[in-house]
């Protein structure tokens, strides 16, 4: 099944909604360049994976990738929205303890908020 994203902006964060697999091809190319693009106008982003069937390992180091860019120009990347498959993979390859993981979108978009009024 091929990555469909979409993205939308919920007060002021972008959000990036998948759904199929995010596996070593194209897909995983086209996300890495709609989100290197979303970074050019936002620093806040959440992705939305309740849709993601399955990932692989390339997918996994995809979404460490967007971390990573996010991160060298002063924004953040945060994980939303979790399958069961995508939760034991990031458990299982320590992942999750590199993203901010949050059970929906709503309060993923929320902590971005709340950063904003503390700092």
């Amino acid at each position: 099944m091929a990555l469909n994203i979409t993205h939308d902006t919920i007060d002021g964060v972008s959000v990036v909604h998948l759904s199929g697999a995010i596996f070593f091809n194209e897909d995983s190319r086209s996300l890495r360049v709609h989100v290197k693009d979303l970074l050019d106008k936002s620093r806040q982003i959440v992705l939305d994976l309740g849709n993601v069937t399955r990932i692989d390992s390339s997918g996994l180091g995809t979404l460490v990738a967007l971390y990573v860019s996010a991160r060298k120009v002063g924004g953040d990347i945060k994980l939303a929205n979790l399958g069961n498959h995508i939760k034991e993979a990031l458990r299982i390859t320590r992942l999750a303890t590199v993203f901010d993981i949050f059970d929906k979108t709503e309060d993923a978009v929320a902590s971005f908020n709340r950063a904003k009024a503390a700092g």
